[in-house]
């Protein structure tokens, strides 16, 4: 294909950086030993925190709910393991600032002992809102790292009337494979929860998306797919970051999610591939979401691989697993692009964690910024069609609505346009920057208009009150005066002498 060819044809966003996946990917699948101890943090999705429904020294049973779900975007918490509930308190969270969020603490008592399950033979004969209602009980969530809960996803889908389901196993992320190995060694899950999900939301198809530097993932998924010609399965371009659910809808289906949007509206619904073997594993096994793969990988790992572990391991013990040539430069939850840098090791996993990256120094280096060349580079790569050239500017004056006009609420933070900046400026940095002080700000105006409502409402019930007082005590005037002139009659009529006539 020639230069003009490729300009025309080629889409002209994402980058192509170095994936890393191998020997990691092409290792078997291990399963870590459940640790003495672990905690599992009552916040591992978006929405609200569950609430704690177990007490301290209270004996619980693996796949016991611990912590229910509570407003209208959450989900329950169940034990990994079985054992016996030790504390109740705070642990480090999995983020940059290291704060305490909270955490129950159980005690593993090795016998590894299940609640009583409730499977259903076939999950085709449920309802789609009874389908729902077991896979938001078995605590749920998107497992490619939105963990968003996956039945609020489904009821959206139903009333929406979505037609197509996305399977995502795109997993463009560079030294992850987590998603890679739950298609290879267990696609028969994959593709079981993806006719669940659409069964569930009334898709009449599957499109499932796989970067085609997945060859054995492609094969493995074709194979478990063949007996059902409904779930298709559709290599697509290894382009970063082909895993954004906007850019994969484009690649399969042609179909843009406007800026404004959710991608049912346009009769799609993104799953991930580990979020349908969980589908699978809560219909049909009735079990609920307490272990995950999880990828150790990076330059400091003596035996990078995937693993099956239980959720609320701390991350020393999966790289205790693994075994380290070295102390790790840097630790960072998730992948190098998106990914969440930790500042130890004594922190949970938790269910939207694909992956433990231990950096050598090599790794961990950052290069020194320099001044911006307006080279263009950064908004050729942006998969969004933004110029983050001109939002960083705005940023660095301090002029945040400048930046908004340059419509900065679509930034994904994937991170395409720090990754090509020949200047090495950290321009995801500014924009997680200025998303943090305009969502600060937008909390202040909320707070402040409250206030002023508050306020308003107070003024509004002194004057009622004042008024209504006001009112009364002119009744209450009005009373007496007419009771002093009803008086004063009655006694001037008394005071008459009998047959005179006033």
């Amino acid at each position: 294909m020639g230069f003009f060819e490729r300009i025309f044809k080629e889409p002209r966003w994402g980058v192509h950086p170095d994936d890393h996946k191998r020997p990691a990917a092409d290792m078997p699948l291990r399963t870590l030993p459940p640790p003495a101890r672990l905690y599992m943090p009552l916040h591992q999705h978006v929405g609200g925190a569950a609430r704690p429904i177990v007490l301290v020294g209270q004996k619980v049973l693996k796949g016991e709910l611990l912590a229910d779900a509570q407003g209208n975007i959450s989900a329950p918490i169940h034990a990994p393991v079985s054992g016996t509930i030790s504390a109740i308190g705070e642990v480090t969270a999995p983020h940059p600032s290291g704060l305490g969020f909270a955490a129950i603490t159980i005690d593993n008592d090795f016998a590894d002992r299940w609640i009583d399950t409730d499977p259903a033979a076939d999950p085709f004969a449920l309802s789609p809102e009874e389908i729902a209602r077991r896979t938001g009980r078995a605590g749920v969530v998107g497992l490619g790292g939105a963990t968003f809960p996956a039945a609020i996803k489904f009821a959206l889908g139903k009333r929406l009337q979505v037609g197509t389901l996305i399977v995502n196993g795109g997993e463009c992320e560079p030294y992850l494979s987590s998603d890679d190995r739950i298609m290879r060694d267990h696609a028969d899950q994959v593709v079981d929860g993806a006719r669940i999900v659409m069964h569930a939301i009334g898709a009449h198809e599957a499109l499932v998306g796989i970067e085609d530097n997945k060859p054995e993932a492609i094969a493995a998924m074709r194979k478990a797919a063949e007996a059902f010609p409904e779930v298709k399965i559709r290599p697509v371009p290894a382009r970063y970051p082909m895993g954004s659910d906007k850019q994969l809808i484009q690649t399969l289906t042609g179909k843009e999610v406007p800026a404004d949007a959710r991608a049912a509206e346009v009769g799609v619904l993104v799953h991930n591939v580990s979020t349908c073997a969980a589908v699978h594993k809560a219909i049909r096994l009735g079990q609920p979401l307490v272990e995950r793969i999880v990828t150790i990988n990076g330059g400091a790992v003596a035996k990078p691989g995937n693993i099956f572990a239980p959720l609320g391991t701390l991350v020393d013990e999966l790289l205790a697993f693994t075994g380290l040539v070295e102390t790790p430069s840097r630790l960072i939850l998730g992948g190098p692009m998106m990914g969440v840098p930790l500042l130890h090791g004594r922190i949970p996993l938790v269910k939207g964690a694909s992956g433990i990256l231990a950096f050598d120094a090599l790794e961990a280096a950052i290069p020194e910024a320099g001044p911006c060349i307006r080279c263009g580079s950064c908004t050729r790569a942006c998969p969004m069609g933004l110029l983050p050239i001109e939002m960083a500017a705005h940023i660095r004056a301090g002029d945040l609505d400048g930046a908004v006009g340059f419509h900065l609420s679509d930034c994904i933070s994937c991170g395409c346009c720090a990754y090509v900046c020949p200047s090495h400026i950290p321009l995801v940095q500014y924009f997680s920057h200025a998303k943090g002080e305009l969502m600060t700000r937008e909390r202040a105006k909320l707070r402040s208009e409250a206030t002023r409502r508050l306020a308003e409402a107070r003024v509004e019930r002194v004057e009622r009150e004042t008024r209504e007082k006001a009112e009364a005590a002119a009744r209450r005037k009005a009373e007496r005066d007419a009771a002093k002139a009803k008086a004063a009659v009655e006694a001037a009529a008394a005071a008459q002498p009998e047959g005179e006539i006033a």
